[in-house]
């Protein structure tokens, strides 16, 4: 399969979201939001995490109500990206869905050459961003926001098996499943169950998504590679939620903490990100904070605008 160059003509239609229209790009899918600032701002490219893909719409609302123009891309083996014979979200390294979002950044740089661009990157989406840049440099992103990145898991008897024979199993049989078992998070979320938010159950899966030995073993490399320290030279805002929990159908709090992620890790290893780091802790806040209840939720986006407003250059000659 060949990638379009950032000056190729994408091939637009319509989106599964009203509102929004999609695009082919590489193995990946651009999305965009059909409504727009006059004269934005800036950009805003959303990556998303494991078991998930592009479907708040309420987040583009918002920042086009802030002046920012709004794409996302769903990464190869997700959601609007995902093909019959995918294994979803298999890696191998995080570089992998890494070049989607390159590309998605390049495609969008290309589209909004005139703004400063912004990625907002959730949980693994926001770990591959991390090693993206790092790795190959930040590229046209000239700030990067953070929502609950998978920095840290919560530790269970399976992740510490797994840490020990993991690298011999991902060498050898990398399709094999480590872990597996129902997403409460995502099951709770979901308008069926009393949640707050309509999404496609085949692509963010109540039911979980099986955890394979390839994908685990590059994530424990990404996460030994943060804890290392990166250095980024790009300031970035890094958010989590005030308390985490047990991910279980017993946990009362299931719409207050994080279930899925380690949140103290976040918050001991964000300095490592960089120079100019800023931290936003958001009390009640779930692990997609952009789903959490509306006041966490207002938090957060609030946030978020508030402090691209001061972390991305104005653009030259615009009061916008």
């Amino acid at each position: 399969m060949t990638t379009p160059s950032p000056g190729a003509a994408l091939a637009w239609r319509e989106d599964v979201l009203p509102g929004f229209e999609q695009a082919p790009l590489g193995a990946a899918t651009l999305v965009r939001a059909l409504a727009r600032p006059a004269r934005p701002r800036g950009v805003v490219l959303h990556v998303h995490g494991y078991n998930d893909y592009f479907f708040q719409e309420h987040l583009a609302e918002h920042l086009v109500s802030q002046g920012y123009a709004f794409y996302a891309v769903d990464l190869r083996r997700a959601g609007r990206s995902l093909r019959q014979d995918d294994v979803p979200h298999l890696m191998h390294d995080v570089d992998e869905p890494g070049e989607d979002i390159a590309l998605a950044a390049e495609a969008v740089a290309h589209l909004e050459p005139t703004v400063p661009l912004a990625l907002h990157a959730h949980s693994t989406g926001g770990l591959t961003a991390l090693l993206r840049l790092h790795r190959h440099g930040p590229g046209h992103v000239q700030a990067l926001v953070l929502d609950s990145p998978f920095l840290g898991a919560p530790s269970s008897w399976r992740m510490r098996l797994g840490a020990r024979s993991l690298p011999v199993i991902a060498r050898t049989r990398p399709l094999s499943i480590v872990s597996s078992g129902p997403s409460w998070y995502a099951t709770h979320l979901h308008a069926q169950n009393g949640g707050r938010w309509q999404f496609d159950t085949a692509w963010k899966r109540p039911d979980g998504l099986p955890v394979r030995a390839a994908w685990l073993a590059a994530v424990l490399k990404a996460q030994r590679q943060v804890a290392a320290g990166l250095q980024l030279a790009i300031p970035v805002l890094v958010a989590r939620a005030a308390e985490g929990g047990h991910d279980s159908p017993d946990n009362p709090r299931l719409d207050s903490q994080d279930t899925v992620v380690d949140v103290d890790a976040i918050s001991r290893l964000a300095p490592r990100l960089g120079a100019d780091v800023s931290l936003l802790v958001v009390p009640d806040g779930v692990h997609d904070l952009t789903l959490s209840a509306p006041a966490p939720r207002e938090m957060y986006l609030g946030g978020v605008t508030g402090w691209l407003a001061h972390a991305l250059p104005s653009r030259g000659g615009d009061d916008a």
